[in-house]
């Protein structure tokens, strides 16, 4: 048996409203912080036209879900709200294709197996990301990111809310 769940359909998958805790450790300072709350993927029908990706085109994207974060990030004992906002547009067979709030590409995301690596350059900064799944309602991601300004480990467990 298998540690990973697989998934087809990740935007279906995914769908829904989500309770989140992150750890964010920082590897160069020894520094720690939380993140709690919760993450919504809602259907989106229309996004309208992303900015040019690279490849000279920009496109008019239909479907796909919005991912909304919010909640509190307490960091070296200070608090503070946090919210993100990311663009999860349907790829080929199931799969994603991930952007930041403006349309920037972020990462792809292919659950089918039940577990992803991805990486994102960021400036200086790479980023790499490992998502598991773990059964229908639980599932995880791990982003490393080094740079010269950065050295971090985030590790997000997300639980199905009912």
């Amino acid at each position: 048996m298998s540690e990973f769940w697989p998934v087809p359909d990740v935007l279906a998958y995914l769908a829904g409203r989500w309770r989140v805790s992150r750890s964010v450790r920082d590897l160069a300072s020894g520094a720690e912080g939380e993140f709690t709350g919760v993450t919504e993927f809602t259907d989106v029908t229309e996004f309208g036209p992303l900015p040019e990706d690279g490849t000279g085109c920009s496109a008019q994207v239909t479907g796909g879900l919005l991912h909304h974060e919010s909640g509190t990030f307490v960091w070296q004992g200070v608090a503070r709200p946090a919210e993100r906002t990311l663009r999860f547009l349907p790829g080929p067979l199931g799969t994603a294709h991930v952007r930041f709030a403006d349309g920037r590409p972020f990462h792809d995301l292919d659950l089918t197996s039940g577990r992803h690596v991805t990486g994102h350059p960021c400036a200086a900064d790479i980023y790499r990301g490992e998502f598991t799944v773990r059964d229908a309602d639980h599932w995880r991601t791990v982003w490393r990111v080094r740079g010269p300004a950065k050295d971090l480990v985030l590790t997000t467990g997300y639980a199905r809310e009912r």
